[in-house]
């Protein structure tokens, strides 16, 4: 149907078998399906990649982000499957071609749609963080032009960048000032990983911040009661989360380390929170490097954090 698509690869899914007919035995190679995105049933997880580091070479950045979402589906075979019968799909991957970051995002916006419209919860592995931008344009076109979407978006960097063509810093300038239908909320933002002008953009643009000094897990009720208060304000709400936004200590295979990023068990209770929130409706997650990793640790933990939105997921 679409030229960047390819179906999903069964090769990435094997593991450990602790047994072959006790379901709650079973990891996830051993439950996961696989369809293209034309056919997921309601009411079921949809997994599907996003290979494109166009956006973050664009900005001057090294390539290997369009090689996680194949290494992030490795990891996340072996681990235990504990959604009971709630069925998880992968429906292959949205590839960039010929360096047009556009048009793969227009395409991932198609097939996202398509998730959406079949009433799944789709999961988006990237990816540059220009991912999101392919993201919003799915929900936005199941949503119709009058929905108002909320985007959290859990990171060290606001991502508002002006810039002669579209990258992986400047995609929710391009929504915020595309559609007066949206609002914008980002935690973890560190003021070492952003100029004076990044925060007046922000100021600007109406996008609500909390500071990554403030994300600690004796202080996130007030975190919690703003992303409460965000979400009653849209009738959709995606989620993205950017590995760079967690310690490097944690999450080394990224393209920014942050020697003060956030704690893995912090982003674990941040997304538990949002994604309880009924109008929550899809998420995604980026910037994972893979040869840039130190022993697949970044790729491990991003499997980690998208089986647990799973498992949190109202």
């Amino acid at each position: 149907m679409l030229g960047l698509y390819k179906l999903p690869k069964k090769h990435f899914w094997h593991g450990r078998v602790d047994s072959e007919t006790d379901r709650d035995s079973f990891r996830f190679h051993q439950t996961i399906e696989f369809m293209d995105t034309t056919e997921v049933p309601g009411g079921a997880f949809s997994l599907i990649g996003f290979e494109c580091d166009e956006g973050v070479q664009r900005n001057g950045g090294q390539a290997g982000a369009a090689d996680a979402p194949n290494e992030i589906r490795r990891q996340l075979a072996d681990l235990p499957y504990h959604l009971g019968d709630r069925q998880t799909f992968d429906v292959g991957s949205v590839m960039c071609k010929n360096n047009d970051l556009e048009k793969a995002q227009r395409e991932l916006g198609d097939h996202v749609n398509l998730l959406f419209a079949s009433g799944s919860f789709p999961i988006i592995l990237g990816g540059g963080h220009e991912t999101a931008y392919g993201h919003y344009l799915g929900l936005r076109r199941f949503a119709g032009p009058d929905a108002k979407i909320g985007i959290i978006n859990i990171d060290a960097h606001f991502d508002l960048r002006q810039a002669d063509r579209p990258n992986s810093e400047t995609m929710f300038r391009q929504i915020l000032e595309q559609d007066s239908q949206s609002g914008y909320l980002v935690l973890g933002i560190q003021p070492l990983g952003n100029t004076k002008t990044l925060f007046n953009q922000a100021e600007k643009l109406g996008a609500s911040y909390v500071l990554a000094e403030a994300l600690t897990l004796l202080e996130l009720q007030n975190t919690q009661k703003l992303i409460d208060a965000f979400c009653e304000d849209y009738d959709h709400v995606m989620v993205t989360l950017c590995m760079d936004s967690i310690t490097s200590l944690y999450a080394p295979g990224v393209l920014s380390p942050s020697p003060f990023g956030l704690d893995p068990a912090v982003v674990r209770r941040l997304l538990w929170h949002i994604v309880s929130n009924e109008k929550v409706r899809s998420f995604d997650l980026s910037e994972v490097v893979p040869n840039l990793d130190d022993n697949g640790k970044t790729a491990k933990l991003a499997a980690y954090l998208v089986a647990e939105v799973m498992a949190a997921f109202h």
